[in-house]
């Protein structure tokens, strides 16, 4: 029998999980597994900390405190409706598993190896022995429930499915107060105490805010819209995908057989569509930056100088040009790859418009306003959260230092023309 077992965490502070309860004796050997121990190698923020020195925190670090989240509004809902009780178990494993199927440096894996990560997340549940047979140990039926809510199909009115993958669920709950801490930004802090004693639920069985809650739910929306604006999308974060993406294009075209590869690695690259779970869980970040790092040194070009250039943080340069119209923008990436051809560099691996769009807040019909007489949508009570729905999109041109002054003198031109 596990002795009760506490993580301090610098986010929730003591995370105490208890032997006396089966549901956490659940947790501890779920934690155990060498799938989620996998997750203490996967950076939460990918490759955020080279520019806030101090996004080192992991996956495991982040998995942790969304089952803490999960139990304290688990807590709160079971005080209001006794039968919520009965989805214990596959609250808790949701959402400490929802992360499981990670690939590295987290979603970076999914733009460098066309990775989808809530389904590996899924077929792990269901297919991976360990986790699966402690999971049916206590409802054999658990995996089937626990996979069910990490399908990104809507299902309105399921207070599990707004718990678990909802745009205010305990994942985001969790990241945008861990990430904001991290990172060292001080944009503010969810209110998460606030926002849990306004859950309630709704006439029809899902879960909903309570009017007092709608302050702390434009709260939590302002901060994600602009640790989406500063640290997800931060054109660093862009400029190192924008190189991993390229090392791995360039491998698959022409350079299979010219490196060495090996073969966990090989079958990422080569076949992401079928990798076993050996293979799947064999890939950390430890086994990216070792490759990397041999890359550096051995491979030949391109390959290897996009390999110094991520490693060693000599990266390329990236500018807004949001301010030219698509015409423009095409003009000055011509211009941009005629400068990089002359540097005897291959101009579409070093130099490119990388678009991005963040995506805002939709509200799903997962999370409504009760108010003890009508049920409302989010946007319908809250004019700051209807401006929250809109989505922007962002335009770099990524290009090499060395022309930079050439990139900033003929986007000048080219908004004199405007």
């Amino acid at each position: 029998m596990y002795k009760k077992r506490i993580f301090h965490d610098p986010i929730h502070k003591e995370i105490l999980i208890d032997s006396s309860k089966d549901e956490e004796v659940m947790i501890m050997e779920l934690i155990e597994t060498d799938a989620f121990q996998r997750l203490r190698r996967i950076k939460q923020l990918g490759t955020a900390s080279l520019v806030f020195h101090g996004a080192e925190s992991s996956r495991f670090t982040h998995s942790i405190g969304v089952f803490c989240v999960a139990r304290k509004i688990y807590k709160r809902l079971v005080e209001i409706d006794p039968k919520f009780e009965a989805h214990k178990f596959a609250l808790y494993g949701a959402a400490l598993l929802h992360d499981v199927g990670h690939g590295p440096l987290s979603h970076t894996s999914e733009n460098v190896f066309n990775h989808n990560h809530e389904d590996w997340s899924k077929f792990l549940i269901n297919n991976y022995s360990p986790i699966n047979s402690i999971l049916r140990k206590y409802d054999v039926d658990l995996p089937k429930k626990i996979g069910e809510l990490f399908s990104s199909k809507n299902l309105i009115s399921n207070p599990l499915k707004t718990l678990i993958s909802s745009e205010i669920d305990c994942d985001r709950l969790d990241y945008l107060l861990r990430d904001s801490y991290n990172t060292g930004t001080k944009y503010g802090l969810v209110d998460l105490e606030r926002i849990i004693s306004a859950l309630t639920f709704s006439p029809d069985g899902g879960i909903a805010i309570k009017p007092k809650g709608i302050i702390a739910i434009e709260h939590f929306l302002i901060l994600r819209n602009i640790m989406y604006r500063t640290i997800y999308n931060h054109r660093i974060n862009e400029i190192c995908t924008w190189i991993l993406e390229n090392i791995f294009k360039k491998i698959r075209s022409e350079f299979k057989n010219k490196i060495w590869i090996d073969e966990c690695l090989r079958s990422w690259i080569f076949s992401a569509k079928s990798l076993d779970i050996k293979d799947f869980l064999s890939n950390d970040d430890i086994r990216l930056y070792y490759h990397l790092n041999k890359w550096k040194d051995e491979a030949p070009k391109p390959v290897s100088t996009l390999c110094e250039m991520f490693i060693n943080r000599n990266l390329l340069k990236a500018v807004n040009i949001n301010c030219l119209c698509n015409i423009d923008k095409l003009k000055l990436l011509a211009f941009a790859r005629q400068k990089v051809d002359k540097l005897n560099l291959d101009p579409t691996l070093f130099c490119g418009i990388k678009e991005k769009k963040f995506n805002g807040f939709k509200s799903n019909n997962s999370l409504k306003v009760w108010n003890g007489n009508t049920l409302k949508d989010l946007d319908k009570e809250s004019e700051l959260i209807n401006i929250l729905i809109q989505n922007q999109e962002n335009s770099l041109l990524i290009f090499p230092s060395c022309i930079q002054e050439d990139i900033s003198k003929e986007i000048m031109k080219l908004k004199e023309k405007i």
